[in-house]
């Protein structure tokens, strides 16, 4: 236990200097985008699901003060879609088939993958840059490559998945503050 957690440690003393330019654009993009009025879309499978699934409800909800609720939606929470999509065509467009019904020019969406390899995620990102989203890539060091395909790629230095989900939660946060912050700066 006191390993894992020195682990952690360490990754998350250097994240500012890691991953800090990154999440700091990301965070700006969601924000313009979602103080416009403009939708953020986030998915992943498995714990990256719930991920996104957490950052949309911090931007619909709230991440720590009142406000008007932010476009946003988690693309793996509609199970009729992703089924059905799933059966009728592949598993790896059940992502990318919402974006092409949903997403517009100005919009932003939001795919993690740990491993930077989930097809999903990439047809889902290759779909919204075709349709002038914005793209953000939450990874970790096995999606380094892959990641600067993006307009934005946050890249966590470890490849314990644990871990790039543990930084990509608290990546998350910064977003949703920074969000929060800005809605108040612009009044």
């Amino acid at each position: 236990m006191r390993a894992y957690f020195d682990d952690l440690a360490a990754l998350a003393s250097g994240a500012a200097h890691a991953i800090g330019p990154a999440v700091d654009k990301a965070a700006r993009l969601v924000a313009d985008a979602a103080l416009s009025g403009r939708t953020t879309f986030a998915f992943g499978n498995g714990g990256s699901a719930t991920q996104a699934q957490h950052f949309v409800a911090e931007l619909v909800v709230r991440y720590k003060d009142d406000r008007p609720a932010l476009p946003a939606v988690a693309l793996a929470a509609d199970i009729a879609i992703l089924t059905a999509c799933a059966n009728d065509y592949d598993y790896s467009v059940i992502f990318a088939r919402q974006i092409e019904a949903l997403g517009k020019p100005g919009d932003v969406a939001v795919g993690f993958t740990t491993s930077g390899k989930s097809p999903n995620v990439l047809k889902a990102l290759e779909a919204a840059k075709a349709r002038g989203l914005t793209t953000i890539m939450l990874t970790g060091e096995k999606g380094r490559a892959e990641a600067s395909r993006w307009d934005v790629g946050i890249v966590v230095p470890s490849t314990e998945t644990a871990h790039v989900q543990e930084l990509h939660l608290a990546a998350l946060h910064l977003m949703c503050r920074f969000v929060d912050e800005e809605r108040d700066r612009r009044g």
